[in-house]
């Protein structure tokens, strides 16, 4: 990894947050025992919030579940407001060997090639990994973009061929054009990162203004093309077995449903402790109840 790449990363991760953001990171962070809490989404680019905050808490020492990361729901008042949050655990060790490309996943590079903050660290020492592995998955996502892209184009074109990949990879319903708005809307940190990706990965490339073209020999790219062909036909048997569990250990998940349908259908829905314990159970009574009371 060149020096130039790491501090890219380095100084993307320290961008600002709200106060609230920060406090809340630090109360689910401490209380999970975490070496340090990453805060990304749609709340990062626009500062506020509503909604569903959503934090990836990196824990040390191993994973401990073969099928990760385990998610949960909180909500918690700061400052008079109720903030939600949406939280993925999992060992700092993993999510490096996956930001690397080293295991089957893909959503961690994906993800964490788009903007992220950290927005709290247990000690300085963990600081440098953790930068370096935001800095893996830069590098992973550059590798895969160079080989699923035209043979010259701007780096947007790079970047879709990429998201488009990966989208189809995964059981996500994504709108049509997902892509461009993923780029425009964070115009500032695709900025210049595909190039220095591309160097810490020793891809050489040739560019004329904004025109790009990587040098991969076609036994290199065929090898990259092979190691994306493994991972997207695993792609959605994933997300598949991710659900599953997800449907049993998802923690405050009928809290997390309930705030959903009530923000989107304006009907309110009682979390019994017996609907808190049995989500999945309760689930076809809760829809007949909204559908009742849905405005017509």
């Amino acid at each position: 990894m060149t020096e130039t790449l790491r501090q890219r990363i380095g100084q993307q991760l320290d961008t600002a947050v709200a106060p609230g953001v920060a406090a809340f990171a630090a109360r689910l962070a401490e209380d999970a025992d975490a070496c340090g809490a990453l805060f990304y989404g749609s709340n990062l680019r626009t500062g506020e919030l509503e909604g569903v905050l959503d934090f990836y808490l990196l824990l040390p020492g191993e994973q401990h579940e073969r099928i990760w990361p385990r998610v949960s729901y909180h909500e918690w008042e700061y400052e008079g407001q109720i903030l939600r949050a949406k939280v993925a655990r999992m060992a700092l060790k993993t999510f490096e060997r996956a930001a690397r490309g080293d295991s089957r996943d893909t959503t961690i590079w994906a993800r964490f090639v788009q903007p992220s903050a950290l927005v709290w660290i247990a000690e300085d020492r963990w600081r440098a990994p953790i930068v370096d592995a935001v800095a893996g998955a830069a590098q992973t996502a550059a590798r895969l973009a160079a080989a699923l892209g035209p043979e010259t184009g701007t780096a947007a074109d790079f970047w879709r061929a990429l998201f488009r990949a990966t989208y189809r990879a995964e059981f996500r319903v994504e709108k049509a054009g997902r892509e461009d708005t993923i780029l425009a809307v964070n115009a500032a940190h695709f900025e210049g990162l595909l190039p220095l990706a591309w160097t810490a990965q020793q891809i050489g490339f040739a560019h004329d203004g904004e025109t790009l073209a990587p040098h991969l020999p076609p036994g290199e790219r065929r090898r990259i093309l092979r190691w994306w062909s493994r991972r997207r036909r695993l792609g959605k048997p994933l997300n598949v077995a991710r659900l599953l569990k997800a449907s049993t250990t998802f923690d405050g998940a009928a809290r997390y449903a309930a705030w959903k349908i009530e923000r989107h259908t304006g009907v309110p829905v009682t979390v019994t402790p017996w609907r808190e314990r049995h989500p999945v159970l309760a689930a076809p009574a809760i829809l007949f109840q909204v559908w009742r009371k849905r405005p017509r």
